[in-house]
Formats: C-alpha cells, structure tokens, sequence
C-alpha cells in the first residue's frame, strides 16, 4: 500500500569517480520520461531524480519528496548504486522497483530484502499496473517478493508501438546537459527494441526476450517533428537496418521540412553496400554513425562473429567520409591483446581518415554464455568497482 501518490523515478549516476563520459556524452532519460507520462495519465504525481545532471543528492530529494513509490533503473556498471538507492527507499516506507536494461537479464542479482519488485521488460505500464493493485500473477515481466520468496512471472516482450509519446519536461529544463559531443542538447528518440544481428560479445539483441520488433516510421517522424531540438539521438541498437524503412524515413523528413541533425549506430556492412542511401541520410542531416569496427585484424572480427572483415570497415568509413557524416569507430581491446594490438589499431584510424575512436574492453556480459565460458578468469563479481563501499558478494 502506498502512502501517497508520489512517486520518484531514479537514473543513478554512472559512476563515483572521474572515469566517466561526463560533458561528453548524457544521455537523456528517456526510459523514466515513458514511465513519467503513463504515471501522469493515471492521476500520480512523478518525479525524475538522474544522478547525471541533479545537484540535489539522492537521499536528501528522498526525504523532501517523501515518495510512495520510488522506481530504479540502470546499467551493469550501476548495480550498486541502484541497490543502494532501493535500500534507501526502503527504509524510508517507499514501494520500491527495479528495471531497466541489467534488470532484463541479471533479475536475480536484485533479489534482496529491499527490492519489491524486479522488471523484466520494457513496458512503463507494469509500473502503473503494481501501484494500482492489479493481480501481480497476472502481469508478466515482473519478479515480486511472496511470502518472503521470490517469483518470477514470465517476460514477455513488449509491442513498441504502444509507447506513450514521453513527456520531456526533465528534459527540457535540462539544456545544457543532454549532449552527445558537441551535439547540445542532443535528444533521444527510440524507433525499436532489441537488435537483428547475433555478434557473440554482445547483449543488446538478447533485450526485449530477444525480439526485434520496430515502431512505424510515420509515427517516428511525427515524434521528431514535435521535439523542440536540433539534434535528434536515435538510441536504436541499430537503425540503419531496414532498407525500405529508411528510404520513407527520408522522404518524411524533406517532405515535412525537417531541419536536424541525426545520431545513431549503424554497422560498416550496411553503410558500405548502400551507399546512396547514406548520402540521403546526410542529405537530411545525418551527423554521426556509430558503428562497431571492433578490431583491426580479421581474426578477432571473426572470433565475434561479426559478419564483416576491414575490407567493409574501411569501405563504410571512405563513404561516410565522403559524405561529411562522422563515423564513431568503436573498437574492442580483446584479453589477448598486446601492445602491438593497441597500434594496430592507431594505425588503421589514421590509414583510414578515422576521427572519432571509441576502445572498450572485452567484459563478458552477466548471465551470458561468455559470463560461463570466463568466469574462471574473473577477478570480482562487483560490476563497478571492488572498492565500492556496498560489494554485493552474489553468484554469477
């Protein structure tokens, strides 16, 4: 039971030192802005707390606002400060609730004594559906406390074009944060869930219960033409896919007179076999691809089942260069790497006329086949930092 009808909806900071892509790259809130619109259409009283942008410290907005219902998501790397968040939530009365991208696929690791319930998926109305009491056996995609254990109702996944169009008020008071880059304010905007592609290092097209599944492009467009922004981030997992799709995508923005400019990932296979395409894309103010390069040799390419090998790479690369599109080549440091490595990789930017460069390190994702086949290598299970002072000691 609540005890009143205000409800705080929290994106953790992404981490507590000075690793972090702050005044780089802030990513709006967009899953919190759903969840904000359906909460307001059924009479609650939502408030956005994101450890990004906020000056007010978390526990202390806790307090002021005193919340019936306090609603957590976050990434891997957040884990932590989102347990802690609940903990917090807790002890102060509140109804507390997990979702987001980790929460989809690690739902366990938040099974605790804080945690009312888990989210396994990406419909915002589950939230309304707990608060107003529905059967929770009947809601699927929810993990939930019953008498003291936990059960897990089957995940399900969710019809995207049934999103509510977001409410960006938390957006729009924050100008001067959203970024990506020099793109100020960047915001987002999401045309699919999951990702029709199976690279082996990656998670992204396990989301969703592992259905792609998109939103009209008409729709898409209305959305754009709407948002009082210049810059237009689409946080697909990858949208340059569907050809036919893309081509009406083009013909909306021009026939409507749409004037922004455009983020998103697309892979190097896609941008180097559909080269006219791309230059209708930059024609309508396509500004930045972010695409997987991944390695410098074909050998890892293939050991991550890409699909792709540095012919396409460099191909896709000399074609957006052409266009004046910026490609955000994101690479991957493997566990076998070796200096050289590291220079190879310097010099296929350069070869390549590559200006942007991302490097991540290989890190198996929880509860993956890679978690099982690595664990014996792992040196701590803490998804943050071992230092942490709250280090959750949990199985994999």
């Amino acid at each position: 039971m609540m005890k009143n009808n205000i409800v705080l909806l929290v994106h953790p900071e992404i981490s507590r030192n000075k690793y972090n892509f702050a005044g780089i790259i802030e990513n709006e809130p967009l899953e919190l802005e759903y969840i904000w619109t359906v909460l307001a259409q059924a009479g609650y009283e939502p408030h956005i707390w994101d450890g990004q942008v906020e000056k007010v410290p978390f526990v202390k907005k806790l307090h002021e606002l005193d919340p019936g219902a306090v609603y957590i998501c976050g990434r891997t790397r957040q884990e932590n400060f989102m347990k802690e968040y609940a903990k917090a939530a807790k002890e102060n009365g509140a109804v507390t609730m997990i979702g987001g991208l980790h929460a989809q696929r690690c739902y366990r690791r938040f099974f605790n004594d804080y945690t009312d319930y888990v989210l396994t998926g990406f419909d915002p109305s589950v939230v309304t559906d707990i608060l107003e009491g529905k059967a929770p056996e009947s809601i699927s995609s929810l993990c939930r406390k019953k008498d003291g254990r936990w059960t897990v109702n089957k995940a399900v996944p969710h019809d995207i074009r049934t999103l509510p169009r977001p409410d960006r008020t938390y957006f729009y008071a924050h100008p001067d944060r959203y970024r990506y880059l020099e793109l100020l304010p960047a915001a987002h905007v999401r045309t699919s869930y999951s990702c029709p592609y199976r690279c082996s290092f990656c998670i992204r097209n396990r989301m969703n219960c592992g259905v792609y599944a998109q939103r009209d492009i008409d729709d898409v467009v209305d959305e754009i033409a709407g948002i009082s922004c210049d810059n237009i981030y689409i946080i697909d997992d990858d949208f340059l896919f569907d050809e036919k799709r893309l081509e009406r995508f083009v013909s909306l923005i021009t026939e409507r007179k749409i004037h922004k400019r455009y983020v998103c990932y697309g892979r190097a296979d896609f941008v180097a076999s559909h080269p006219q395409l791309m230059k209708k894309l930059a024609d309508i103010g396509l500004y930045y691809v972010l695409t997987g390069i991944e390695a410098a040799d074909d050998r890892h390419l293939n050991a991550y089942s890409k699909r792709c090998d540095n012919a396409v790479n460099e191909k896709a690369v000399k074609i957006l260069n052409s266009l004046g599109v910026n490609m955000m080549g994101m690479f991957i440091a493997d566990l076998d790497f070796t200096a050289s490595d590291f220079r190879d990789i310097w010099k296929w930017t350069v070869r390549n006329g590559l200006k942007h460069t991302a490097v991540s390190i290989f890190t198996p994702e929880m509860n993956t086949e890679l978690i099982k086949e690595y664990k014996d290598r792992l040196i701590t299970r803490d998804p943050y930092d071992s230092r942490h002072k709250e280090v959750f000691r949990q199985t994999l």
